[in-house]
């Protein structure tokens, strides 16, 4: 838990220092906009459950604020308030990697949860490139929070039917379990294109990997699993449109 602190005081630190620093040349560029994309999701459970990826959708709204530009770096704050569809896809099989088979439905085993967030990055966002006309490349790192929503399961059997003497994970106890802790939060970093036209805005093409540092269940010596966190993989496109621009 104390890396956990450390980490995110850090990227805190550094996203406070690019914002105040004002070493180079002065920005003063506000823009607003709109967000929205896929996200690919899975949870880091120990003891392990077998996974593919859950996918969602996730969308918003998009803020940034450009202070300086120092040297060939454009530097500025990014944040976005989002809603996010996560959760995890369990992936049923035997030893010898085939479905497993309930004996009820005469169906493939299948469950899957999807857990809904508000989410709120807030990114030191570093480009370089064309500032107000043309292309530049961009790379951004911060830490993330998420409020839980609510959260639904998909499941093709019934548990007291469940075929577990085929499966080879025979760890079950993540299908019946509410989330516990209903606030998320860690670090998210990507990487991304943007294409400025004048007096029409900003388009960025943007993937993202985000890193869950906290868990969804209990993680005490009582509790069933000692992490559960999210791993995201995000790709997603955002318009932004200037409020204020510093006059060149």
């Amino acid at each position: 838990m104390r890396i956990r602190t450390l980490a995110i005081v850090a990227i805190c630190l550094a996203t406070s220092l690019i914002c105040k620093a004002q070493i180079g040349a002065y920005r003063n560029n506000f823009s607003i906009g709109f967000n929205g994309g896929y996200v690919l999701s899975n949870v880091g459970f120990s003891p392990r459950v077998d996974q593919g990826y859950h996918s969602g959708i996730t969308g918003g709204l998009s803020f940034r604020y450009v202070s300086e530009k120092y040297f060939n770096t454009i530097c500025s704050i990014y944040a976005e308030v989002n809603y996010a569809a996560l959760g995890w896809k369990q992936d049923i099989k035997d030893l010898q990697g085939n479905a497993v088979v309930n004996s009820s439905t005469g169906l493939a085993e299948e469950y899957s949860r999807t857990i809904n967030y508000v989410q709120v990055p807030i990114f030191a966002h570093l480009a370089w490139g064309r500032e107000t006309r043309g292309a530049q490349f961009f790379f951004q790192l911060g830490p993330q929070m998420g409020i839980y929503l609510s959260e639904s399961t998909q499941s093709n059997y019934d548990p007291a039917t469940r075929n577990l003497s085929d499966r080879a994970n025979k760890v079950i106890e993540q299908e019946s379990m509410a989330v516990e802790h209903k606030f998320d939060y860690g670090i998210a970093a990507g990487l991304g294109v943007e294409y400025s036209v004048p007096r029409v805005g900003h388009f960025l093409l943007e993937g993202r990997y985000y890193y869950g540092l906290g868990s969804i269940f209990g993680e005490s010596k009582r509790d069933y699993f000692g992490r559960s966190n999210f791993g995201n993989i995000v790709v997603k496109m955002a318009y932004l449109f200037d409020l204020t621009r510093t006059a060149k």
